[in-house]
Parts: structure tokens; sequence; C-alpha cells
């Protein structure tokens, strides 16, 4: 999730409900050079532990030296990052390009292990196309070399986000192997939880895409998987407030400028189906001082409470 989970938004999901938030992935190479920008997305706090830092890489020795980086700080897991699709990632050798490459992947895994200090995960997509599907065989090799839990996205690199994932692969992954297993893909709702739970009896569910401008989302399958019942979603207010937080918090991480930027993509995926939330969306991706997106973000709600919301485009 690059460019999406950073600390603010990580700790707004742990107060919804996430059992544990993952950072943005952190290359490797960025990280034992001290590129300026990779130490930035290294920022934690208290508030959202537990967390876990993706790495990714395709240089084993790179690798275990950003574990050993990473595992003296305060963080509770170290993840390695085998399923981004992204072509950047891909032209490195690293992210789903490991799919591939099932001994490269078991001596990176087997070499981040062994430096660090905290337990590491692996996060996999089923294999790089339908006819080279190496989920089992790649989460047999993660158990070997020491993985302690290992998520498992339902599709292929191919697939990118199309098509729908394929819970049904995930459950073979989950029988395969003894270490936990975490779903991953098209899980949008609570009820989208208690089924993949259900029908893969994998021991944990990981949302990704869905969280963009809905954190909320871990309040509600936590409340489904608690009582079969989705919670109430967020009142306008609720949203209006989150908002404004996440914004304010942007800014204090990252300064006026980059932050208003980056929160730009944030503000667009809050107000998505809420009335004149095109509108809203066209005017602050030109906004370039923080005075300027609260007074847009203020004008906003001041509407929407003279509007019940509905679904628009």
């Amino acid at each position: 999730m690059a460019g999406i989970t950073d600390l603010p938004f990580r700790v707004i999901c742990r107060e919804m409900g996430a059992g544990i938030v993952y950072s943005e992935m952190v290359s490797a190479e960025a990280l034992i050079r001290d590129q300026k920008r990779t130490l930035t997305l290294l920022a934690t706090e208290p508030r959202e532990r537990p967390v876990a830092f993706q790495i990714f890489g395709s240089r084993p020795a790179s690798m275990a030296e950003a574990a050993r980086i990473l595992s003296e700080r305060d963080i509770d897991i170290i993840d390695i990052n085998m399923g981004c699709p992204v072509p950047k990632v891909l032209k490195s050798g690293s992210g789903s390009a490991l799919l591939r490459a099932p001994g490269l992947a078991r001596e990176i895994m087997e070499a981040v292990v062994t430096a660090s200090a905290k337990p590491v995960t692996v996060k996999i997509r089923l294999g790089w196309d339908a006819k080279n599907i190496v989920a089992e065989e790649l989460a047999r090799s993660a158990e070997q070399a020491g993985i302690a839990a290992i998520t498992v996205h339902g599709r292929t690199r191919v697939q990118g986000f199309s098509g729908s994932a394929d819970w049904s692969m995930i459950g073979k992954v989950k029988r395969s192997v003894a270490i936990p297993v975490i779903g991953n893909g098209d899980v949008r709702s609570g009820a989208d939880a208690r089924r993949m739970l259900d029908e893969t009896g994998c021991d944990g569910v990981m949302i990704g895409r869905a969280i963009q401008g809905n954190p909320w989302i871990f309040r509600e399958a936590a409340a489904f998987l608690r009582t079969g019942a989705p919670s109430p979603p967020p009142s306008i207010e609720e949203r209006r407030t989150v908002m404004l937080r996440h914004l304010n918090d942007v800014i204090s991480l990252l300064s006026e400028n980059v932050g208003v930027r980056e929160m730009r993509k944030h503000l667009c995926w809050y107000t998505k189906g809420l009335t004149g939330g095109a509108e809203f969306r066209e005017r602050v991706n030109h906004l370039e001082a923080l005075d300027a997106v609260i007074s847009e973000i203020t004008t906003f709600f001041e509407a929407q409470a003279v509007h019940r919301p509905e679904p628009v485009v």
C-alpha cells in the first residue's frame, strides 16, 4: 500500500479495530543506503502497535541487512513483500517477480529470518500466471525457512487486481502448511471477512484496497465477526473529523507542501459516494495551502448536513 499506509493512517486503522497494521513498502537497497525519503517511511509510534514493516528487494544480503536495521526499531514484525505486481518493483527482480524464482525467494527468506530479531512473515500471490501456480510450494519453503506466517493474495501477478481472487487456492495453501495463513483479496466488508474465514479456514484476513477512504471497515469487520451484523456506518460528522485529523497529522509528519499533495488521494477516497464528491475532488486536487484545503472540507461537510448522503459518481 505504497503512499497509503503511512503512520497517521495506520494509527487511525488501529483505532478502528485493525488487529495489526502494515507499513508502506520499504526498499531494502534504499534503507541500507540511508536514503532520506526511505527514512521518513520508518516513522512509528506506540499507538499503532502491533505494526509490521514491509521490505522488498531481490538481493539476500541487502534484505538481511535491511531486516537487521529494522529489527532494532520499535516494531513487531518484518514482512517480506513477494506479491507486489507494480512494474517498477518487478524491474528490480523484487515483489511478485520472485514468484518466478523460487530458489532465490527461499534464499531471501532464510537470510531475513537469520538476520532479524523480530518474527518474519511473507506475502505472496498464487503465482506469476495461471500456468505457473507456486503458492503451495512457496508456502512450504517459507515454513522450512522459519517464516512465522504467510499472507496469500488470491490472484496471480498477471491478473494484477483484475478478475476475482481465488479463495479456494488460499484454502489449499492453508492445508499445506502448519504456520498461520492470512487470506487476502476481495475483502470489501465485514461479511466478506467472515466468508473468507469460513471458506478458506485461514487464520486471519488482510484488508488492502478496501481501506482507501474507509478505515471504518475494520470496525465493521470486527463487529460482524463478533455478532454476525455490521456496525453502523460512520456519521457525516465522524467522516469530517477523521479527514481533518488525518490531514493535520500528515502535515505534522511531512510539512505543509508535501503533506497537502500526499493527502489529495485520501481526501478523494474519503468523499467517494457523498453528494457533491466529484466537484469537491476536482477543486481539492488543485489546492496547495493547508488553510484552503481545510476551508474546502468545511464547506463540503456543511453541505452534507442538509443533504442525505447518497451514492454518486
